[in-house]
Formats: structure tokens, C-alpha cells, sequence
């Protein structure tokens, strides 16, 4: 979308006033992707039923998610010479051996000439924001990019209806929404102040309450050890995973199989950094929300 008067160096303000969701979502997972490849090497899907309230799903029977509908992915259009300069850092990443797609001309669109031999993925997230995934963005937030071409080029779309903070699965529960968004044009500010990196707000609750704290939880830890007993330094990452290995071990324990638990996990579980400063042994947090169950299998363990 065309921003009349957006220009490099103004900061783009983008208010979300609606979100509406479609009546059908899924959830995925599939070989090679996500936030525990490793363990889950195989494909699985979830259908859900979306009412303006609630998600369920026959696959996961007994769960009823809550409506916190945001638009995933959200960004404008980057500049030739970021193009350019973000091309070299994720080529340089690859040969390092991280985990990185490359421009790759089968799933492009077009699927010929420079789009298909130089466009970069979507899939990452960059300074013009993109598919950030997240949940926070919900209806009343306020997202705040800075301008990096003439009209800004505003886009939106990957609409969730609710999503665990990680995405573990490598999906949410997508769906089909309607976004209905009010611009402001920050001038210069983006230059001024030097901003590089996108910023957002929200003036009220994200969610509910009882929905985003939330109220009654049971969660699970992640250190920096491996399965070998290796002990890392400050690795989030890997204490990340941790909590999220022992978040399905827990709900295996209740009866769930591990695919069900995985998806569990990325659309209602959210990790949080517990602390970065007891060195070695930084510390995320994997947090269930026991209302999310509405039958008896569900008492703390």
C-alpha cells in the first residue's frame, strides 16, 4: 500500500483498529523446519473452528484457545542498498553453517527472473519488519517502522488467531482476516533519532488479562545443558529448547501425544527469558495456561 508523502527517513506509523478473523485455521508442522527439527521429523496438521471467541479443534480435544488475532507478518518496502547489504550478511551466515534459505526460485513469485534468483526469503524477519510473528500486535497496537522508500509500501498478512510467544511448531493458528489499519507519518523522525529497528506499543491489555499474564499456569524450565550433559555458556537458545523439550514431556505425562503437545505448545505456551545474568546457567521459562482445558486431565503436575 502507497503512503502518500512517506519518504526515507520518516518513521511510518501503523494502528491496528480491527482485526477479523475467518471461521477456519490450522496448524502445522513438517520435516526440517521449526524450533526442534530434530525431534520432529514428520508432518502433522490440526484443524480449528474459529468463532469470534474461542479456536478448537477436533485433533486436540478438550482445548478451547482464546481470540488474540494479529496480524503476523507487517512491514514496508526495504531500499536496493538494504537489499543489497542484507543479501551478504545471510550469504556469509550460510557459510558459517547457520540456518539460513537462500533465494531459492521454486516457491517464488514470480518464479522467474530477479525475484527468483536474488529475492530474499520472507520467511526471516529484517529492519523493515516483515514476518516478525509477534502476538502482542494485536487490535489497538501501534506499530512503528522506519520509512525506507517514496510511499513506504506498507504490507500485512500471515493473520493468527492466537500464537504462543515462539511459534514453536513454525505455525500458529493461521487463518484468513480482514485488518483495518490507520496510518500517521512521522517526519524525519526516523533519521533524527536514529532509528533503525521497528518499534510498537499497545495503549490498553494486549489481551485479556487472564489471557495474557496468564492467571493460572503450570510451567517448565530450559538451562544452557545439552542432552549430552555439556554445559554452555549463556545460550538461550538451547535453554529455550530445554523448556520447551520438558513444556511436551509435561503434557505427554497428562495423556497427549507428542505431536499434540507440539502444537500445544505453539499456539498457547509462551517462553520467557527468566534471567541473563547467573551465568552460566541463564534461564528461560515455559509457561501453560491451564484454562485453555476445559475437562479434568489438567491438574499441576
Amino acid at each position: 500500500m502507497y503512503v502518500k508523502g512517506a519518504e526515507p527517513g520518516d518513521l511510518l506509523e501503523i494502528e491496528y483498529l480491527d482485526i477479523v478473523p475467518q471461521t477456519y485455521g490450522w496448524t502445522r508442522f513438517a520435516p526440517g523446519g521449526a524450533f526442534l527439527p530434530e525431534l520432529f521429523d514428520h508432518h502433522f496438521v490440526a484443524h480449528w473452528d474459529i468463532t469470534p471467541e474461542y479456536a478448537s479443534s477436533p485433533q486436540l480435544p478438550g482445548v478451547r484457545i482464546p481470540n488474540g488475532a494479529f496480524m503476523g507478518t507487517a512491514g514496508v518496502a526495504p531500499s536496493h542498498e538494504q537489499l543489497r547489504k542484507w543479501a551478504a550478511r545471510e550469504a556469509e551466515l550460510l557459510a558459517r553453517g547457520g540456518r539460513v534459505w537462500p533465494p531459492d526460485a521454486e516457491n517464488a513469485v514470480p518464479a522467474k527472473g530477479k525475484v527468483a534468483t536474488e529475492g530474499l526469503r520472507t520467511i526471516p524477519p529484517r529492519e523493515n519488519c516483515g514476518n516478525v510473528d509477534i502476538k502482542q500486535l494485536t487490535k489497538g497496537s501501534r506499530l512503528l517502522i522506519p520509512v525506507n522508500v517514496d510511499g513506504a509500501l506498507y504490507s500485512a498478512g500471515d493473520a493468527h488467531f492466537a500464537q504462543g510467544d515462539s511459534e514453536c511448531c513454525g505455525t500458529a493458528i493461521e487463518m484468513g482476516a480482514t485488518a483495518v489499519v490507520r496510518f500517521r507519518l512521522h517526519k524525519g523522525e526516523a533519521a533524527r533519532h536514529k532509528i533503525v529497528w521497528p518499534r510498537f506499543a499497545h495503549p490498553g491489555y494486549f489481551a485479556p488479562p487472564e489471557s495474557a499474564a496468564p492467571r493460572n499456569f503450570i510451567g517448565t524450565m530450559g538451562m544452557p545443558i545439552t542432552a549430552e550433559g555439556r554445559n554452555e555458556s549463556c545460550d538461550l537458545s538451547l535453554a529455550a529448547k530445554n523448556a520447551m523439550i520438558e513444556m511436551i514431556k509435561l503434557l505427554e505425562e497428562r495423556g497427549w501425544s507428542r505431536e499434540q503437545a507440539y502444537v500445544l505448545c505453539s499456539v498457547a505456551v509462551d517462553l520467557r527469558v527468566s534471567n541473563v545474568v547467573d551465568v552460566p546457567n541463564v534461564t528461560v521459562s515455559a509457561l501453560l495456561p491451564e484454562d485453555i482445558f476445559n475437562n479434568s486431565s489438567t491438574t499441576n503436575r
